[in-house]
C-alpha cells in the first residue's frame, strides 16, 4: 500500500509535466521558417478526374516513402469551390510535401521518378504542376 501511494505522486507530476505547453514548443508537424515546401497542384478544368481516395491513401503515401526522414510531414487540400460557393474550384487538389533539403528531395524524386509519374493514370488525368518554395515567415493569430 505504502508502494502505491509513493507511485501516485510520481506520475501525477509526469503527466503534469507531459501537460505543459509552451509557445516554443512545435509540434513535428508544424512548419517552421527555413523548411522547404513542394506543392502539387491539380488543375480543374472540364473533363478533368480526381480519386482523391487513392491519392489520399495510395499515391502519397507512396511518395512519402520515397523521401525519407526529409520528410516532416504532408498535407492534403480537396478544392471545394472558388471565390464564391457557386464558383468552381480552381484546383481539384492540391498537395503539400514539408521538406528540410531540397536536392535530397530531388534525389528521391529522381530515383522513384517512373513510379509517380506512372502512378499519375490511377488517380488523375491532370498534369499536375509543382512549387518548391522556403518558407520566409510565419505569423499566428494570437487573438482570442
Amino acid at each position: 500500500m505504502t508502494r502505491k501511494l509513493k507511485f501516485f505522486p510520481l506520475l501525477f507530476a509526469f503527466v503534469g509535466l507531459l501537460s505543459c505547453k509552451t509557445s516554443q514548443v512545435s509540434s513535428p508537424s508544424t512548419p517552421t521558417v527555413g523548411m522547404f515546401k513542394v506543392t502539387i497542384l491539380y488543375a480543374n478544368g472540364d473533363d478533368k478526374t480526381f480519386d482523391m481516395d487513392y491519392y489520399e491513401k495510395k499515391h502519397m503515401p507512396m511518395v512519402a516513402g520515397f523521401l525519407g526522414n526529409n520528410l516532416k510531414f504532408y498535407e492534403i487540400d480537396k478544392g471545394l469551390h472558388g471565390r464564391t460557393p457557386t464558383d468552381k474550384p480552381p484546383f481539384l487538389a492540391i498537395g503539400y510535401f514539408y521538406i528540410s533539403d531540397v536536392a535530397e528531395y530531388g534525389k528521391a524524386i529522381a530515383q522513384n521518378r517512373d513510379a509517380v509519374v506512372n502512378d499519375f493514370k490511377n488517380y488523375t488525368n491532370v498534369q499536375p504542376v509543382v512549387q518548391i518554395s522556403e518558407i520566409k515567415q510565419l505569423v499566428y493569430n494570437n487573438t482570442k
